[in-house]
């Protein structure tokens, strides 16, 4: 006669054997596979062109150029990534761009309106802009593909009537500053731009101990980390980049005053999308929309205040915008709405939706942006860099259909 015995069931498991730091970093990777992907497509453009164009591409001043006109962009992106990620878009966003734009300039031009004031005004109006589309969009049901194109008609139609087809200036000093301005110099003289080091200082103090905390949460939960070596690998790397970015914006005049509007725009949307209720109610709708509404999102509130936000984004743009012009200008804003898609989508954001993340459109902007800047150091012509933007987006969205059809396999 045989027994079996059995282990008794509260028995502890055999402990799994730890996973190499390949694999970790393999998941990693394919984790954010997209984004990883574009920072480094980023920097090989950056050394390609700095090469090419003979080290000109990051000198200090052509750095903080860089920044200032790719800055409204950027924050059209910002906006435009959150809307896809609902799984909408936005054709306005160029047409409301020069409406408020126009609109500023009649407030300061025409009415001798405090440009603070012109400022807030401005916002507001974008903010009923972006109300009004979401109403729409959101309550009666009408697609936002046809919502905001019937807005791009209409803002650009309201803009000519506006300005009466020609264009209004100059602005006071402070609006320009807003495009065009550094943060002034404090302290005794050091060479370097101190309220900038001061920046770069307290920004890797933030980053290390954003990286510390993160990890030790993983630690504490008993979640895969990765290898300490890697680890601080990735530390090291994040600390002189800033350190380099600081210095090489340091030497000039400073931080530009629109890159404190993004890094602004960048660290607050970027938080209310990680870790708000409202971020994670977005990426819900974009993924599922059905399952969202039965798992008790307000899908019409959500969708009107991403469209209420954009309205927002796109006036802020607009300000950016006519400040570096020092005008308002009927042209204004042409084909911004592209510009602001293809970062997205260069950054990360799906065309199903529910994918994508603010710091994606950022870099997708600065892909496009460097792209431009490089391509017009070395005198490309316009046509070919129309042409070659064109093939980077498509590349970047075939890629993701790519990714997504291996994932499914």
């Amino acid at each position: 006669m045989t027994t079996t015995t059995t282990p008794p069931k509260d028995a502890p498991e055999a402990p799994s054997a730890p996973r190499s730091a390949g694999a970790l970093l393999i998941d990693m990777m394919r984790a954010n596979m997209r984004q990883y992907g574009m920072l480094v497509a980023l920097a090989f453009i950056v050394i390609l062109f700095q090469i090419w164009t003979d080290g000109t591409l990051l000198l200090p001043s052509n750095v903080s150029n860089l920044i200032q006109q790719n800055g409204y962009i950027l924050i059209l992106a910002i906006g435009m990534m959150i809307v896809i990620i609902a799984g909408h878009i936005d054709l306005s966003v160029g047409s409301l761009v020069a409406f408020v734009g126009a609109m500023s300039a009649v407030m300061m031009v025409k009415h001798d309106m405090p440009w603070v004031l012109a400022l807030v005004l401005s916002l507001l109006i974008g903010a009923v802009a972006g109300a009004w589309q979401g109403f729409f969009i959101a309550y009666v049901g009408i697609p936002s593909f046809i919502v905001t194109l019937a807005g791009m008609l209409l803002f650009r139609g309201l803009t000519q009537i506006v300005l009466e087809g020609q264009s209004l200036s100059p602005f006071p000093d402070g609006f320009q500053n807003i495009a065009k301005g550094f943060i002034p110099e404090m302290g005794p003289y050091t060479q370097y731009h101190n309220p900038t080091l001061v920046i770069g200082a307290v920004t890797v103090a933030f980053l290390l101990f954003r990286e510390g905390r993160h990890r030790k949460r993983q630690l504490a939960y008993d979640l895969d980390v990765t290898p300490t070596g890697l680890w601080v690998a990735k530390c090291v790397a994040m600390t002189a980049a800033v350190v380099a970015f600081t210095l090489t914006l340091a030497s000039f005049h400073g931080v530009p005053v629109v890159l404190l509007i993004m890094c602004g725009l960048l660290i607050g949307l970027g938080y209310v999308m990680r870790n708000a209720v409202i971020g994670r109610h977005v990426y819900a709708l974009g993924g599922n929309k059905a399952a969202a509404k039965l798992s008790g999102v307000k899908d019409k509130r959500v969708t009107f205040l991403i469209f209420v936000n954009m309205g927002v984004l796109a006036a802020l743009a607009g300000c950016v915008y006519a400040a570096r012009l020092n005008a308002g200008t009927p042209q204004a804003g042409l084909n911004f709405e592209l510009e602001a898609i293809a970062a997205s989508f260069i950054g990360g954001a799906s065309m199903s939706g529910g994918v994508g993340t603010v710091l994606g459109a950022v870099i997708g902007g600065l892909v496009l942006g460097v792209l431009n800047n490089g391509m017009s150091l070395v005198n490309i012509g316009t046509d070919y860099q129309q042409v070659i933007k064109g093939l980077v987006l498509l590349a970047a969205v075939g890629f993701d259909v790519w990714n997504k059809r291996k994932a499914g396999r």
